[in-house]
């Protein structure tokens, strides 16, 4: 099977350590297996999304020496396939409205693994009702366990009716969740690695199910340590991690190169060399499993 993995970075901040050690792991084991390597922006969110940042991200990979393969794809410019793929579950019966109010229902849940797990209270209205209010749509979710094995946590799997509960799919505020537009983005760019950080690990599952209601298979996941503060903290833009520094590329690379386990790179001449290195030494194996903090970012 061919190999199609890719980067899908929100422009919610601009690229810090945390970004280049997905972006690094994620490039070079697509390049190591002979594969491609696709860019996606995930600017869904424009509420949160920061000013300039998707052309900083561009610009910033490219000064790392990052290549990618076609032209980037933007979510923003995907609407049309996130409603089809919406119109589709409706035939199917899979999805309803909901009118309820995060406090309301919030109220009448218990906490799940990602959060407080849906009631259910709206799954057995009419579903060709006109709403009277704002309502968001919801995926109906089997009492079944969804399980994979990781590359790099092992098995792992939620029952998702007991686990999350029935999930939003387009929010009351008109916008697309991100559960959806990612699993409708990597069935038709055919994506068939996906690397990327464990804090993603709890929405697989979920995303899993989406793949079986559209008939996709299932990419083969891979799911990188963290790199946290001194408090625990996943560095974010939330946490204040500072924008990758461009003056000190090759320190930031083979910084990088250290957290996942790969050998020390001799002197070269460029960033891009650095990567070649990484793709020439790539051992999905040596990377670490659990989260790794470093203050020096």
């Amino acid at each position: 099977m061919s190999y199609i993995g890719r980067f899908a970075p929100s422009p919610t901040g601009l690229l810090h350590i945390g970004s280049l050690l997905t972006a690094l792991a994620s490039y070079a084991d697509a390049r190591s297996h002979g594969g491609q390597w696709l860019l996606r922006m995930e600017d869904l969110d424009p509420p949160r999304e920061m000013v300039g940042a998707a052309d900083n991200i561009l610009f910033t990979l490219e000064q790392f020496g990052f290549e990618w393969d076609g032209e980037v794809v933007y979510q923003s410019q995907r609407h049309t396939l996130y409603h089809a793929a919406l119109d589709e579950l409706r035939e199917k019966n899979l999805v309803y409205l909901c009118t309820c109010s995060r406090k309301d229902w919030h109220a009448a849940a218990r906490q799940g693994v990602d959060g407080f797990v849906y009631n259910g209270a709206c799954a057995s209205k009419n579903p060709h009702r006109q709403p009277e209010k704002s309502a968001a749509w919801r995926i109906r979710v089997p009492n079944q366990v969804f399980e994979f094995e990781d590359e790099i946590v092992g098995r792992y799997g939620q029952n998702l009716a007991d686990e999350i509960g029935d999930f939003v799919l387009l929010r009351a505020d008109g916008f697309w969740a991100y559960q959806l537009a990612v699993v409708v983005d990597d069935i038709k760019q055919g994506v068939t690695h996906i690397v990327r950080g464990q804090d993603l690990l709890v929405s697989t599952p979920r995303q899993m199910y989406l793949q079986t209601c559209f008939q996709a298979a299932t990419p083969h996941y891979a799911h990188l340590p963290l790199l946290v503060n001194h408090l625990g903290q996943k560095w974010s833009k939330q946490t204040l991690a500072p924008a990758l520094d461009l003056a000190a590329r090759e320190t930031l690379l083979r910084q990088v190169l250290g957290y996942l386990n790969l050998p020390a790179c001799p002197d070269v001449d460029s960033p891009h060399d650095v990567l070649a290195w990484a793709v020439a030494h790539w051992q999905m194996a040596r990377v670490p499993k659990q989260a790794m903090c470093t203050e020096t970012v």
